[in-house]
């Protein structure tokens, strides 16, 4: 095991000054309903499990414990497709001059639609997983794909992109470079960017891929209501990388139980902690991580925010946690290798962390503080998201086998 910085770095949210606490009109209900609406027309669309852990809960000292694993999300393990498929669907529905209440998947993948738009081209930069629901989506749809990916990329990552008839194509240069260089390459040929991030006059599809992410949420808050009835969720543990999942399921859920939606816990990569400086700045504009942005949560290792999500975590998230490796690797062992009879999760390095966090904050003499001050006890209700599975098994068994990962 690498030495690394093992301090837990937290900043309280809530923070920017003359924060308004309005959420923005495209995660209102009915937008988030059309989502869910249209993920219910595919084929393939199935709840993922939120899985049960007492063992866990108990050993950790909480009241419930429950992971929802998106492992199983049509077949390409991990969450994105949600965003990425929906927001592709918004832009052809756009083209047809129709709305996403008229169309299902089906018809938007139908001989005729694509005689009506003709061949389009849909660009991407990813770490990974986006860049894969970009490519599954696009064949599914009849369309091309091409997707730009960091250097050190997983080549498992990148060929089960090719697996699905895209190019992609892996850059010398950091994740916020690739993104930079899909917007260019798009608009040089007339190709349409895909994107979870937002910029300046690029702001509705990473709103539509926000609106995507929203069906986790719903089909979460369903869920425990069914496993727990009468009870919510005390507190909710976030990853982030631009911010849209996060920000997302919060906006989502401040939306839906509010007044008394759920303590929520941002967690990020030392080396990729744009959210934790942000709040850290106390300013109200986003800031920027630099860097290599190394880390082995691959999906996380984004320094450049979503100004959009940014605007949803800053004014609703109640701390920012920056960690180092250690904390993702000891959640992807503890959810390979459960407590009494709970049942086994198979969780990526950025789909671990929230467990790996709360871990930390219960058992680590340097998490007990934020325990306290988060009021963390053996009432709470933790709700956490595992947002990929073994995306890269080389990796995984590595670290879950041999428990080893790369310097950073």
């Amino acid at each position: 095991m690498q030495k690394e910085r093992s301090i837990l770095a937290v900043v309280p949210g809530r923070q920017a000054a003359g924060s308004t606490k309005s959420l923005p009109a495209f995660l209102s209900s009915a937008a988030c309903q059309r989502a869910h609406a249209f993920h219910q027309s595919f084929a393939q669309y199935q709840e993922t499990p939120l899985v049960s852990l007492p063992a866990l809960a108990r050993e950790l000292g909480v009241g419930h414990l429950l992971v929802k694993d998106e492992s199983y999300r049509f077949g390409l393990n991990a969450f994105k497709v949600l965003g990425a498929a929906y927001a592709m669907g918004s832009y052809l529905c756009e083209r047809l001059g129709r709305s996403m209440e008229e169309v299902d998947f089906d018809t938007l993948r139908s001989e005729e639609v694509r005689r009506q738009i003709g061949a389009v081209t849909f660009v991407t930069a990813t770490d990974g997983n986006h860049g894969r629901a970009v490519a599954w989506a696009a064949a599914q749809l009849g369309q091309q794909a091409v997707v730009y990916l960091p250097k050190g990329s997983s080549p498992q990552r990148v060929a089960a992109i090719r697996e699905t008839g895209a190019d992609a194509h892996v850059i010398n240069g950091n994740y916020d470079e690739a993104v930079r260089l899909s917007e260019k390459v798009a608009r040089e040929r007339g190709w349409q960017v895909i994107q979870d991030t937002a910029w300046d006059g690029y702001t509705t599809i990473p709103s539509w891929i926000m609106q995507g992410y929203t069906t986790i949420a719903a089909e979460a808050i369903r869920q425990l209501s069914e496993s727990l009835p009468g009870r919510r969720p005390t507190h909710v543990l976030l990853q982030a990388g631009v911010g849209s999942m996060a920000a997302a399921v919060l906006g989502y859920m401040a939306d839906q139980l509010a007044p008394d939606y759920p303590v929520t816990i941002i967690v990020e990569p030392h080396n990729a902690n744009c959210m934790y400086l942000s709040a850290k700045s106390g300013e109200r504009e986003a800031q920027a991580a630099t860097g290599d942005l190394q880390t082995i949560m691959a999906g996380l290792a984004c320094g450049e925010p979503n100004p959009l999500a940014w605007e949803i975590l800053r004014d609703y998230a109640d701390a920012f946690v920056s960690c180092p490796d250690h904390v993702a690797a000891t959640g992807m062992r503890m959810l390979a290798a459960p407590a009494g009879s709970d049942p086994k999760i198979v969780s990526g390095e950025s789909g671990a962390v929230g467990v790996g966090l709360l871990s930390t904050i219960m058992q680590k003499e340097e998490g007990r503080w934020l325990q306290k001050q988060l009021g963390i006890n053996e009432d709470s209700v933790i709700l956490c998201f595992s947002t990929e599975g073994d995306t890269d098994q080389e990796q995984y068994r590595r670290i879950v086998w041999e428990g080893i990962w790369p310097s950073v």
